[in-house]
């Protein structure tokens, strides 16, 4: 049952209005149920190993508490650990370790067995395992007080709409949110579907309509052309940025709703002026749960350069290896890696040279051009990110230096007989050249004219919804849909769309469910 699904519009309503009628008593164990069916609607066989995953670090969590001895302290932290990163590595990067393994022994002449198991990959794993380690470290750390109840503790681990694809919750936030009545209140509800409403848009009108076209190029990377594999990249930025923001803005929706707020998992992050800027912007949950739970304990800044530079590369990699079981990944994360080391070492002669031609940082210019350089920065490492193999992956970039085709920018010849002939051509010249240049995309990514024009409308009208649609800083951290005549228009845009795609049995899942 994903949220862009008939089952969804079905399971919610029901949900929320349960939610709203129940006792105080029922509120949460209804929503604990209704949890685990979420779940179970994808792979019901694998149920037991959240169950198992919640339970261990329950049980961890309240020894940790209770007990005064460091060894003991220590020790049931280091079963958390194991038992909840075993169950991850185990299913999510066995038969990746062992197929590694496997070559890298080929390499050196030998002729070993491959070794495969037939393990399914559950849904959501990276995400509430990183949630159950968040808090039971954060017991260890004493920041937080245990919660008693095992069954409530299993709610805040499974609450259905982050269950998934996150945020990744911090424990200080969501459990007390679950533990209150919340009754029903319209400023809530309002909110909470103007957020589910952008959400539905970003990824049944843009992010399935744009996954058509990078698809094409990219699981036929032998045939993409130069500008096909830059056109096909730059669309996959949005398409990716579009899915995952579309699913965390549904989430936020769906609790908002029933008064439970969400942390905000993205700001905008193609504005960023630098890759760690990015950072701050993209999946927000994610980089400061690595900020807190790994770069921090690696000694963060406060160490000597090398080994700044150093923790920056682990942080990196982890999170890259973190995301998928293939070396397309482990590479992203390298690449965004090194990014983030040649931004520290460079930061001081690039302010530098901006004061030596007297422009400053905060000049309009120079934000701009940081913006597009980071923007191609990122959209370059997606490349890593959405190929599906190593191999491909070189072929594409390959296909960036060696795939072009520029016929498209020879001109007619001038008619130089007259003025007139020659004016006309002139005229004329700049318009054949846009239509042969048109051509060219539609041919090099496999869009028709009909096609093209509805993506490039689609991602005019996600443009206009990230400038209508403004996080404030007000306490709540709501946001705030201004333009009610639009809401209505996007109301209408999504039910077409969407019946349209459930119609063709085009319904997709999130591209981070793998996660």
């Amino acid at each position: 049952m994903t949220f862009n699904s008939w089952e969804f519009l079905i399971f919610y309503p029901v949900v929320a209005l349960l939610y709203f009628l129940l006792p105080k008593k029922l509120k949460w164990p209804m929503l604990l149920v209704a949890s685990y069916y979420f779940y179970m609607c994808y792979q019901a066989e694998l149920v037991f190993l959240i169950v198992g995953t919640t339970l261990v670090s329950w049980i961890a969590s309240r020894i940790i508490e209770k007990s005064e001895d460091p060894k003991v302290r220590k020790l049931w932290l280091t079963v958390t650990l194991i038992v909840c990163l075993g169950v991850l590595f185990f299913y999510k990067y066995f038969n990746f370790l062992a197929d590694s393994a496997v070559g890298l022994i080929r390499l050196f002449g030998g002729e070993p067995e491959p070794i495969v198991l037939d393990l399914i990959l559950p849904v959501g794993i990276s995400f509430y395992t990183f949630q159950t380690l968040s808090y039971v470290i954060d017991v260890y750390r004493g920041s937080i007080r245990t919660e008693k109840n095992f069954f409530f503790y299993a709610l805040f681990v499974s609450f259905f709409p982050q269950l998934v694809a996150g945020p990744i919750e911090r424990p200080e936030n969501l459990i007390p949110q679950l533990r209150e009545p919340h009754p029903w209140n319209n400023d809530n509800a309002i909110k909470g579907a103007k957020h589910m409403i952008v959400g539905f848009f970003k990824k049944v009108v843009v992010a399935d309509l744009i996954s058509v076209y990078v698809d094409s190029v990219y699981n036929h990377a032998d045939e993409a052309s130069g500008l096909g594999v830059v056109i096909a990249t730059a669309l996959f930025a949005v398409q990716i940025y579009c899915d995952f923001s579309g699913y965390t803005d549904i989430a936020i929706g769906c609790a908002r709703i029933m008064g439970i707020r969400l942390m905000q998992n993205f700001n905008h992050p193609y504005m960023a002026t630098s890759i760690k800027e990015f950072w701050n912007r993209w999946h927000i949950s994610l980089s400061t749960w690595f900020r807190d739970y790994l770069y921090f304990p690696l000694g963060g800044s406060r160490c000597k350069k090398w080994r700044h530079l150093m923790n920056l590369m682990i942080v990196f990699l982890v999170s890259g290896l973190w995301h998928g079981a293939n070396w397309t990944y482990v590479i992203w994360g390298a690449i965004h890696g090194l990014y983030q080391v040649i931004g520290q070492l460079t930061i001081k002669p690039r302010n530098a040279l901006l004061e030596k031609i007297g422009l400053s940082t905060k000049h309009p210019v120079v934000i701009w051009v940081r913006r597009v350089i980071t923007f191609i920065l990122a959209d370059f490492a997606w490349l890593f990110f959405r190929a599906n193999t190593v191999g491909e992956a070189g072929v594409l970039v390959g296909k960036l230096f060696t795939g072009w085709n520029l016929s498209f920018f020879v001109t007619p010849k001038t008619a130089a007989n007259s003025f007139l002939a020659a004016l006309k051509t002139i005229i004329s010249v700049p318009f054949q050249i846009i239509g042969q240049f048109l051509g060219y995309v539609m041919d090099s990514v496999g869009m028709s004219p009909v096609s093209l024009c509805m993506t490039v409308l689609s991602i005019l009208t996600l443009i206009m919804i990230d400038r209508l649609l403004t996080y404030d800083d007000s306490p709540d951290g709501s946001a705030v849909l201004t333009k009610n005549g639009a809401f209505v228009l996007y109301i209408w845009m999504i039910l077409f769309a969407w019946a349209i795609l459930l119609s063709k049995d085009m319904t997709s899942t999130f591209i981070y469910f793998q996660f």
